[in-house]
């Protein structure tokens, strides 16, 4: 059955000098979010940005998948620590999403650095965040096994 997951966007001005929010409709967990161009190119400032919510959503996502990954070869995990730096840059005559660098810390009982850093990288490319960037945007992973 699939899943879907509905958010909605506001926005008011021109690109350079309006803002907008955004509001997560089928969790109600967050609502009127402020966004803006600035918080976007420059400082935040206390607003998100779409690309700052791609690296939760990647983050969160990866993070399940590695989980469900490590169960399956015996080895489940105590704790992952997971982030990503989404890269927002200007290319040739427009913006767009350059790269999704991940970041993972595991604490992983029974498993070798090898078998962790295996699981790490089938899992940068497989998880559905990762497949939906795939070749539009570099994917990088950075593994440290903790133990």
């Amino acid at each position: 059955m699939a899943a879907i997951k509905r958010a909605e966007a506001n926005w008011t001005g021109s690109l350079a000098t309006g803002s907008g929010t955004v509001t997560a409709i089928s969790s109600a967990t967050f609502s009127s979010l402020p966004v803006s161009w600035a918080a976007r190119t420059e400082s935040s400032n206390g607003q998100t940005s779409p690309e700052e919510l791609l690296a939760a959503a990647h983050a969160a996502c990866f993070a399940m998948a590695l989980s469900g990954a490590l169960g399956r070869a015996g080895t489940p995990p105590d704790r992952l620590e997971v982030s990503a730096d989404v890269t927002f840059d200007k290319v040739d005559d427009g913006w767009r999403v350059a790269s999704s660098a991940l970041t993972v810390r595991g604490w992983v009982p029974g498993s070798t650095t090898a078998d962790f850093l295996a699981a790490a990288e089938s899992t940068r490319d497989g998880c559905p965040i990762s497949q939906a960037l795939k070749g539009n945007v570099e994917l990088s992973i950075e593994a440290t096994l903790e133990r």
